[in-house]
């Protein structure tokens, strides 16, 4: 075990540090200590660098995991929290309500498909969703109907980490396989094969239609991400799929739930990527983007009709409640990303980082290593034959000087919207020799 340093808070940290403060103590998302990678500690960051501390510049291609859509250290951004904070940087939204979080609710009512006019806000994409499924099973138990306690969804998906999220991501193929014995038992129908540019394959939707027919009596909601299915695999697929989607729904009487913390604000080169489909979920999540990455901050939408069910049973409330409800800091900071992107030029910055992105990746199709190219919006995909060795990969990328965090199979960037050619450039060349290295 390394010896512990003695460390003062005011004491300015070195790089070296940092990085053996790091490996004792610090748990990193989906990472071990027994044999722990080597971090690369972040000095400051602006517009779509970031600065190491040991002086080194990186494009960040991942947008910090989609959120940042102006990239850092926005001067509005910085500006609206600045003078939030001394109003109040936090109160309890039990009782009590302030115009920050009116405002964001009112305007996500307004961008959103219409129908949906009911915003409960959280702290993160896993709990958005896990209000999602609350929503769903006690609107259900509301109107007399418990025996609708189970969920459909898509083989492939991803939604969160929290247990019931974890339920209905990939209970085989995902990455928390291992819980299967601990988790709810919900149905799995095979993911939507036929790709976004495709002529629809209706056999696509017949299992689903066939596990509807015989256990919708059982069945609260189907849960999907739209379009995108992210951590599972980086797969864009038919918006027909999500059509069939909403009318199997229909007819068999089940909630919609459509995850859209990853695809949100314009990611796929819509707002919302259910505008492929022109179709309206009952139940609609939201984050990651929400606050242009300043602050952990999600929501989830739903309609008069699920509000009303809901608020019309035994309980007579939604019974959820998180203490950082509505954070006016938070909620500051999404009013001003908010008013950037739709005040903006947003579509067309994500239809040019799709051209770009598609000149800069298609010559990796030609590395026998590589299985397929794929871009939708401001989305680029590497899929690779075999996964990756992030321990030997993840330095050769900063090397290159960007930020690229693959994972399994797929070397892929989703890079803020401010992003512009010449960066877009050195980017996938950069991705580029990389792979060709593998």
């Amino acid at each position: 075990m390394a010896p512990s340093l003695d460390i003062k808070l005011e004491h300015k940290l070195s790089n070296e540090e940092i990085i053996a403060l790091d490996k004792q103590h610090v748990w990193h998302p989906y990472s071990s200590f027994n044999s722990p990678l080597t971090p690369f500690p972040v000095a400051s960051a602006k517009g779509v660098r970031l600065t190491l501390e040991d002086g080194r510049e990186v494009i960040d291609g991942m947008a910090s995991w989609w959120s940042m859509l102006h990239g850092y250290n926005h001067p509005k951004l910085n500006e609206a929290a600045k003078s939030q904070i001394d109003d109040m940087s936090h109160v309890m939204f039990g009782g009590l309500t302030h115009a920050p979080a009116v405002k964001l609710c009112k305007t996500l009512v307004d961008i959103t498909p219409v129908g949906l006019n009911k915003v409960f806000i959280s702290d993160s994409g896993s709990v958005a969703v896990e209000v999602a499924i609350k929503m769903a099973f006690q609107y259900w138990i509301s109107q007399g109907m418990s025996e609708k306690n189970k969920l459909i969804t898509v083989k492939n998906g991803y939604h969160g980490d929290t247990f019931a999220t974890m339920a209905v991501s990939d209970p085989v193929t995902g990455m928390h396989h291992m819980f299967e014995s601990v988790l709810a038992k919900h149905f799995f129908v095979p993911a939507p094969q036929t790709k976004f540019n495709e002529t629809f394959d209706e056999e696509d939707v017949s299992e689903l239609r066939a596990t509807l027919k015989a256990h919708h009596q059982n069945i609260a909601a189907m849960i999907l991400e739209p379009i995108v299915q992210g951590t599972g695999g980086m797969r864009f697929y038919s918006p027909v799929y999500l059509k069939r989607v909403r009318e199997l729904c229909d007819e068999f009487n089940v909630l919609l739930i459509l995850d859209e913390i990853a695809t949100g604000f314009g990611r796929t080169g819509k707002l919302f990527a259910c505008e492929h489909a022109e179709i309206v979920p009952d139940i609609l999540c939201l984050g990651k983007a929400l606050t242009a990455g300043y602050l952990s901050m999600a929501a989830t939408l739903t309609s008069d009709k699920v509000a009303t069910g809901i608020c019309e049973g035994e309980a007579g409330v939604f019974m959820h409640g998180p203490t950082f409800m509505a954070n006016p800091l938070a909620c500051s900071v999404a009013n001003a990303s908010l008013k950037l992107l739709l005040e903006g030029d947003w579509k067309q910055q994500v239809s040019n980082l799709e051209a770009k992105l598609l000149k800069g990746l298609l010559p990796a199709k030609e590395l026998p290593q590589v299985e397929a190219v794929r871009v939708l919006g401001a989305i680029g995909v590497i899929e690779l034959k075999q996964p990756i060795d992030m321990v030997r990969i993840q330095p050769r990328f900063v090397e290159e000087g960007i930020w690229v965090r693959p994972f399994g199979k797929l070397v892929y960037v989703l890079p803020p919207y401010i992003m512009n050619d010449e960066d877009v450039a050195t980017l996938t060349a950069a991705m580029i020799r990389v792979v060709a290295s593998i």
